[in-house]
């Protein structure tokens, strides 16, 4: 599946790998350190706030998750299929998620739990997106299953079992990917606070204009 993926699929989740790393830190830093860009430890922390009675922490966590279904359904109502389209509609949903993180940073920045919901919606838009394009091969807001995959091909590979090498080569990319976005969200944080979600969406709406002008291009030379 990995060897038939275009460029711009590569290209575009490894972009995509940096805006939800770049969002999560800034969740992981401003949101009592709750991810936004996957639901594993929210769902677990909603589990220990159920279990020892703290209704409020568990509404607020529950929210979150809820929110990261919603984004995803939005995406799904945009995309429609899980076929790879250069045609679809990509660039819609990235123009969509730019504004729910800058809305987000708004609401935030007034001291709203309203932004972190957004933000939660914006991954699961985004995560959404990326499965539905590279027929799930590529998720981009988190990194658990990269990791998982890799150490299944090393294993693989020292009992001397052909592992398709762009794929490692791809999901290295892509862990990098949410690891400089991580870290460049944190600085950002550490700088603005809240408004460095300014940068993720600002990356957004330029991976959108770009997809656009690559399509619009690709269409031109096709006919």
């Amino acid at each position: 599946m990995t060897a038939r993926l275009p460029a711009w699929v590569e290209t575009g989740g490894v972009a995509l790998a940096f805006i939800a790393g770049s969002v999560n830190a800034v969740g992981f830093l401003g949101f009592q350190h709750q991810a936004v860009s996957h639901l594993t430890g929210s769902s677990t922390v909603l589990s220990t706030a159920l279990a020892q009675g703290n209704w409020l922490l568990s509404w607020h966590l529950l929210w979150i998750l809820l929110s990261f279904v919603l984004g995803a359904v939005v995406s799904g109502l945009i995309i429609r299929d899980a076929h790879l389209r250069l045609g679809r509609r990509y660039g819609v949903a990235l123009l969509l998620e730019s504004a729910l993180l800058l809305t987000a940073m708004v609401l935030l920045n007034r001291g709203s739990d309203s932004g972190h919901y957004l933000a939660s919606a914006a991954c699961g838009l985004q995560n959404a997106m990326a499965s539905t394009y590279s027929g799930a091969v590529i998720r981009t807001t988190h990194v658990s299953g990269m990791f998982t995959d890799l150490g299944i091909y090393l294993g693989q590979a020292l009992r001397g079992i052909a592992v398709e090498g762009r794929r490692v080569k791809l999901y290295l990319f892509l862990i990098g990917g949410f690891l400089a976005g991580g870290a460049v969200g944190a600085t950002a944080y550490l700088k603005w606070s809240y408004s460095a979600l300014w940068v993720p969406s600002a990356l957004t709406l330029s991976l959108a204009g770009v997809y656009w002008l690559y399509r619009h291009r690709q269409l031109s030379n096709a006919s």
